[in-house]
């Protein structure tokens, strides 16, 4: 007596399908950018006087790289970056009383764009 089935079970084979092969173009990744990227422009008196020498300063979230800035950058502005520098901005020990606490941690990107193009931030 089989338990789990009997041993001559037969296998029906399904006939063949021909399918053509498709090509795929890939999506180019300059075009590819998120919004998610970039949080807000950092405006302090740095920030107003780097503007003049073609940088702006954006405050950008923790788990975006350099590339992933300048094509959100480029995306959202419509301008040529040249080159990003990031900086990690560490969480800074706050008291207020006998309460203490930690104002948060955050990255900022210094961002510096082609000669002649302009981002109006305000």
């Amino acid at each position: 007596m089989a338990l789990f089935g009997s041993k001559n079970k037969k296998v029906e084979k399904k006939p063949e399908v021909k399918t053509e092969k498709l090509s795929v173009t890939k999506k180019t990744a300059t075009s590819v950018f998120s919004y998610d990227a970039i949080k807000k422009p950092h405006i302090s008196e740095k920030a107003t006087d780097l503007s003049e020498k073609d940088q702006y300063i954006f405050e950008v979230s923790p788990n975006y790289n350099k590339h992933e800035i300048a094509k959100s950058v480029e995306g959202i502005y419509g301008v040529n970056v040249l080159s990003v520098n990031v900086i990690k901005i560490p969480a800074k020990k706050r008291r207020l009383g006998k309460t203490e606490g930690f104002r948060k941690a955050y990255k900022k990107a210094i961002v510096k764009i082609k000669e002649g193009q302009k981002i109006e931030i305000l």
